[in-house]
């Protein structure tokens, strides 16, 4: 789940990206709901609204702005499918072995486990518990 606090002409919006399967996307903008379909492009991912859904009536909740993508390294561990963070276990610093557990994915209501291809030491992380994250987004670098 992502939740983004946005203005577009002066109005303010808030949005909570529930649910991402392929190129469709649940969100709740300023308590109602919508299905959109995302448009996915290098440079920009482009939401076009699909079909409202009808919502119970929901309290605004304060959100964190979203972390920009990063750009993946040579050494870069990606996402494997598009999902949710569920956890990170690993910091910058740290010394990983080849198969060990760096993080979780949530895709399709299952958790999917991301492990290290070599041992090396984690140079930077991408992501954090929460996230949103596409097919192909750096999640962790390894040096």
């Amino acid at each position: 789940m992502q939740k983004l606090n946005f203005n577009i002409n002066g109005k303010h919006y808030e949005a909570t990206i529930t649910e991402v399967e392929h190129n469709v996307a649940e969100v709740e903008l300023n308590g109602k709901k919508y299905t959109i379909d995302v448009e996915r492009s290098e440079a920009v991912a482009i939401p076009t609204i699909a079909t409202p859904k009808p919502a119970a009536a929901a309290a605004p909740v304060a959100a964190a702005p979203a972390a920009p993508k990063a750009a993946a390294g040579a050494n870069a561990i990606v996402a494997p499918l598009p999902g949710s963070v569920v956890s990170v276990l690993v910091k910058a610093g740290d010394a990983v072995k080849a198969g060990q557990k760096l993080a979780v994915i949530e895709a399709m209501k299952m958790e999917n486990e991301i492990l290290a291809p070599a041992d090396g030491t984690v140079k930077a992380v991408h992501c954090s518990a929460g996230q949103a994250v596409q097919q192909g987004d750096a999640l962790i670098e390894l040096a």
